[in-house]
């Protein structure tokens, strides 16, 4: 799929030592940016889950719906934003540059099918394991407790990074149970959902642990990368990115998300 990528400046929403927040639509913000030139990025699309069902929180029945922004608009509308984001994704990346995308069911398949056509190369598929899932209450499902998050590069002819023996012999073990010392980081990662703690500024309704993102950073980025997030949320691949030495970009349509980021970025050194 080709992109008109005319480059159009964007005035930054917020800039500290290391980052750039943009208020702005994933597309603008990676048209806007040079060719060739980031490193790594993290996608965290809409998941498409805002359809009047339900969940659980906290022992309480709650609707799943989280705004407009996560509402399906059909499959072929779906399908065409992954594939302009996921194309202007590869543009912005570095031949030996890689993208992680996280999804349910609802997105996921959808995600890799445009990656495919897109001219990436995956990797890995990353079950993310949550421990600590809520219960299904319909009783007609099987209980889910993960997301998939795929790993793709760029270009099959570029080496890409994978920081291999850090993540073998990192003490992942003592935030993972699956994670056996000192042996090889299996494709099943265990991490619980987010602290309180790391949302003491403000809830996102998708927020990610921060170990999570911490994890990704360190696997395939190296000190001084940039890393960018098209869908920044509260930012914790931000905060993940420049609390281990990485530059960071993250856009989002949402001033009240982009606000909680604001304050996170605000608590660093």
């Amino acid at each position: 799929m080709t992109i008109d990528m005319e480059i159009t400046p964007l005035s930054p929403y917020y800039e500290r030592e290391g980052a750039v927040l943009y208020c702005a639509d994933c597309r603008d913000l990676l048209r806007s940016m040079p060719a060739s030139s980031v490193d790594m990025i993290f996608a965290d699309p809409p998941y498409n889950l805002s359809n009047g069902g339900f969940t659980c929180q906290g022992g309480r029945r709650v609707s799943v719906d989280k705004g407009d922004w996560d509402a399906s608009s059909g499959f072929e509308d779906d399908l065409s934003f992954y594939k302009e984001w996921i194309s202007a994704c590869r543009y912005v990346l570095k031949d030996e540059g890689t993208l992680w995308v996280s999804g349910t069911y609802h997105s996921i398949y959808a995600c890799g099918y445009a990656l495919q056509r897109a001219g990436f190369h995956i990797l890995n598929d990353i079950c993310w394991f949550k421990p600590n899932a809520p219960p299904n209450l319909s009783g007609r499902y099987f209980t889910a407790s993960h997301e998939t998050i795929i790993w793709a590069r760029k270009s099959p002819d570029a080496r890409h990074t994978f920081n291999y023996e850090d993540m073998k012999g990192g003490r992942w073990h003592e935030v993972d149970a699956l994670k056996n010392d000192g042996k090889q980081m299996r494709s099943v990662w265990s991490v619980a959902a987010p602290r309180k703690v790391e949302k003491v500024h403000g809830k996102h309704p998708t927020q990610k642990p921060l170990s999570l993102l911490t994890r990704i950073i360190l696997a395939a980025t190296a000190p001084g990368d940039l890393v960018v997030d098209p869908f920044t949320g509260s930012s914790t691949t931000g905060i993940a990115a420049v609390s281990h030495g990485r530059r960071f970009i993250g856009s989002d349509v949402s001033q009240d998300y982009l606000d909680i980021s604001v304050r996170r970025f605000e608590e660093l050194p």
